[in-house]
């Protein structure tokens, strides 16, 4: 049997408006790649797409993304023109998507004196595979074959349509002009198109969907965030925060449970869906942007917060949840994950992060007061559960034997591993946890005693001795390890509470959180700034000097956008701005190197070796968390710190960065202007 690989995303154009998206070729096509098709709801419906217009193919000119959810690609028809060098036959397809499906008009135009008929053929290979098997590589001719003879075709009053349905999906295509027929491998649409001199013509077709178990749906309301105009003396960060605002606009969903409340979700294709991490650091990012979609998200996770101790799925009482999904994932024979899945270390202290940054962007305090219960239930997590030996750190193991082995946000099996390569065994005390809990209790202090909560005190009590913990336990002062940038926080510590002594980046997500002192956070920031780590297009997960390094290794040497993002955050907050801005700059090159949608990771290969950043070739676009990193960097160069209070922004810029200003910032309900 022939190995199973996940399909590469890389090179393939992208449709998309949660929950959904359809992956094609730059000529729109469909059927080449694995990953090629119309996805609803996590649900391939559409797996292969062939047109010709005059019985020939068209022959492709560009392709232009209109909107994260609208695609124009024209092509030239020169079967059906004269033989002058001026092409004058041409054709258009947009593509467009929405919350509940797609829609294709093919136009061809004719400059010509004289009319032109042709025949116009749409192919499509009809499909019910479930995402997870399209991600596992396992997606079987098969299940295709089974929803193509549940297919029916009828007339309508305005034209033809047809339907089918598969992994509880039921889909319908209709078409105005086009005739729908069946197939061998679905449907075959087609017309003759009379084109005018000087006119033009088109034809349609739409398909819809419902999903009968889904947890997530599209959301159609306006965005619950302000859009800057931004002016840069480097147009980079501009183009950047533009296209990632339309991005994160087609990310927006809301779940069946409150569907009055918007989330990101975490991207596409692989993650349509509510995932704890991920919704909460990108909804930390648009802070400056406005509060609503961090008040939505932290109340959308206060829906599921945890109140039962149950290893199976991973809740527990005051957790915050990783994953929701419609079904089951089964990852591999030793990894099953429940519908509902909350085997995630960070979430519960990223919650309260947020709550506590929201309300000095100026939440509303009935909106505060709303979550102080959830919030006290968060922290009793981290004192109770996330600690679970008591030995004042936050630690991980999966209790339940088939969920996650790492639970923080490098989740992948080899990603906490030693410098020689060997992987460290749990329970796991990660380093950038630790940063999380004590700025979470230190946040979550001030809101008690600004709300005239008990408490306050206590949790900065504990907060103090977590942070008393880790200055004993996770630094790495052996010179032989060190070399000459000195001791350096370990990534974690291992069940036998020894320091794993790797460099990663992890490191970075320390700074700005109180935990360090000023001379500790001056010997992360060289480390960061070192070749090692950084990449001139962003920070490596892993340092170079490491056995485990490689630049495509997913969590080992990879650049992930929105983990540098939180380094350069943080480096700026402590005052190191040479090493923000140059962090800053390698994110604004793999920008630009993207066409400013950036992935969810790419390449560490070093800018000295490579002209553009690599990419990983599996990696998800549009990801929340990465496009959400433009207003992060947006908000380290400006150097901006909120007042609610006066409903004012304090600014320090990068200097490194030239000259940056903003119109339409919010503070609470104040709109402001920064930089002018």
């Amino acid at each position: 049997m022939s190995a199973s690989f996940q399909p590469l995303l890389n090179g393939e154009l992208v449709v998309v408006r949660a929950p959904t998206q359809a992956w094609s070729t730059p000529r729109g096509t469909m059927g080449d790649v694995p990953i090629h098709g119309i996805y609803v709801s996590d649900v391939r419906l559409v797996s292969g797409l062939r047109f010709s217009v005059g019985d020939q193919d068209a022959e492709h000119l560009s392709t232009g993304t209109q909107g994260a959810d609208h695609v124009r690609i024209d092509s030239l028809l020169r079967h059906l023109d004269d033989h002058t060098p001026d092409p004058e036959v041409r054709l258009t397809l947009e593509r467009t998507a929405d919350a509940r499906g797609l829609t294709d008009r093919l136009t061809v135009r004719n400059r010509h004196e004289h009319a032109l008929t042709a025949p116009v053929v749409i192919e499509l290979d009809l499909d019910a595979t479930s995402m997870d098997d399209v991600k596992m590589g396992t997606a079987t001719l098969a299940i295709a074959e089974h929803a193509v003879a549940g297919i029916v075709v009828e007339r309508t009053a305005g034209g033809t349509a047809a339907a089918w349905s598969g992994e509880h999906v039921s889909a319908r295509l209709s078409s105005p002009e086009l005739t729908i027929e069946r197939t061998t491998t679905g449907l075959r649409l087609s017309a003759t198109l009379d084109i005018a001199p000087g006119g033009t013509a088109s034809v349609s077709w739409r398909l819809d969907a419902d999903d009968e178990i889904g947890v997530v749906r599209g959301d159609t309301r306006s965005v619950p965030w302000s859009h800057p105009e931004v002016y840069a003396g480097d147009q980079r960060i501009t183009r950047w925060v533009d296209r990632a605002l339309d991005d994160l606009d087609a990310l927006r969903m809301t779940s069946a449970q409150h569907p009055d409340l918007t989330f990101l979700a975490a991207g596409a294709p692989w993650f349509l869906t509510l995932f704890g991490r991920d919704s909460l650091w990108a909804a930390r990012f648009m802070l400056p942007l406005g509060t609503d979609l961090a008040s939505s998200t932290l109340r959308v996770l206060a829906g599921l917060q945890g109140v039962n101790d149950n290893p199976a799925d991973a809740e527990e009482p005051g957790k915050i949840m990783h994953e929701m999904r419609r079904e089951s994932l089964v990852i591999d024979d030793s990894i099953t994950l429940p519908p509902l899945y909350y085997g995630t270390v960070d979430a519960t202290p990223l919650w309260i992060c947020l709550l506590h940054d929201a309300w000095k962007w100026g939440l509303p305090d009935d909106e505060v007061r709303a979550l102080l219960p959830n919030l006290e239930a968060a922290l009793n997590w981290m004192r109770d559960f996330g600690d679970a030996d008591g030995d004042g750190l936050l630690e991980y193991i999966d209790r339940g034997g088939h969920g996650l082995a790492n639970q923080g946000w490098k989740d992948s099996g080899d990603s906490v591993q030693w410098r020689d390569g060997s992987l460290a065994e749990g329970p796991i005390a990660l380093c950038e946890v630790q940063a999380y809990a004590y700025q979470a209790a230190m946040g979550a202090a001030d809101l008690l005693e600004a709300f005239g909560r008990p408490g306050a005190e206590q949790w900065r009590d504990w907060a103090t001795r977590l942070r008393t913990a880790f200055h004993e336990r996770f630094w790495i002062t052996d010179p032989a390890r060190c070399g000459a940038l000195g001791p350096y926080p370990a990534i974690a510590l291992d069940m036998q509470k020894r320091p794993v002594d790797t460099v990663t980046s992890n490191i970075g997500h320390l700074l700005g959180t109180g935990l360090l002192d000023a001379d500790q956070s001056a010997l992360v920031a060289s480390r960061l700034g070192s070749p090692e780590l950084d990449s001139g297009y962003g920070l490596r997960t892993m340092s170079t000097d490491s056995d485990g390094y490689w630049p495509l290794s997913y969590h080992g040497g990879s650049v992930w956008t929105h983990d540098t993002a939180i380094a350069i955050l943080g480096l700026a907050r402590d005052g190191h701005d040479e090493v923000a801005t140059s962090l800053a700059l390698g994110l604004l090159r793999a920008a630009e190197g993207f066409d400013y949608r950036m992935p969810e990771l790419h390449s560490g290969d070093p800018l000295t070796e490579v002209t553009r950043p690599v990419p990983y070739p599996a990696a998800c676009r549009p990801q929340a968390w990465s496009a959400a990193a433009s207003v992060a960097v947006l908000t380290a160069a400006l150097g901006l710190t909120p007042d609610a209070a006066a409903g004012t922004i304090a600014t320090s810029p990068l200097r490194g960065l030239g000259s940056v200003a903003v119109r339409g910032l919010r503070v609470g309900a104040r709109t402001v202007d920064v930089g002018f």
